[in-house]
């Protein structure tokens, strides 16, 4: 199992990176401009170039994809029948959240790569005890 990486990266810290109007805009092109190792789930991906996809355009969608693809410190952590059975018992351990099937992941995800922070605004993402980054801010 591999444990190299020090954070992995939910949607939001995506979005709030790439989305000069989000909240957490200023946090997350700090934190990206020097980034540590890095991981996400396709799931992520799908994610993020959905909601820009909805909420500006095509082009944007693209611009999402290209940002990822520039991101050379970020692995993109393949998902597979082992890591969706794990995310389904996560589902119905946290049945009482709010929990995405790709936020099932990313719990998965962070606690079997070892990852030390999770980059994310959802609060949901440190169920399964791996700390926020943006709570030490």
């Amino acid at each position: 199992m591999a444990t190299s990486h020090e954070a992995y990266v939910d949607t939001s810290a995506l979005i709030a990176f790439m989305d000069g109007s989000d909240s957490h805009h200023a946090i997350f092109a700090r934190l990206f401009s020097d980034p540590p190792r890095l991981c996400t789930s396709p799931l992520v991906i799908a994610e993020g170039h959905g909601w820009f996809l909805r909420r500006f355009d095509g082009t944007r969608a693209l611009e999402f994809l290209a940002l990822v693809d520039a991101l050379t410190p970020l692995v993109v952590v393949p998902v597979g029948p082992k890591e969706m059975a794990a995310a389904a018992l996560l589902l119905r351990r946290f049945a009482d959240q709010a929990l995405t099937l790709a936020d099932a992941v990313g719990l998965h995800l962070a606690r079997v790569r070892k990852c030390k922070t999770c980059w994310s605004t959802d609060r949901h993402l440190r169920l399964a005890g791996t700390p926020l980054v943006i709570d030490g801010i």
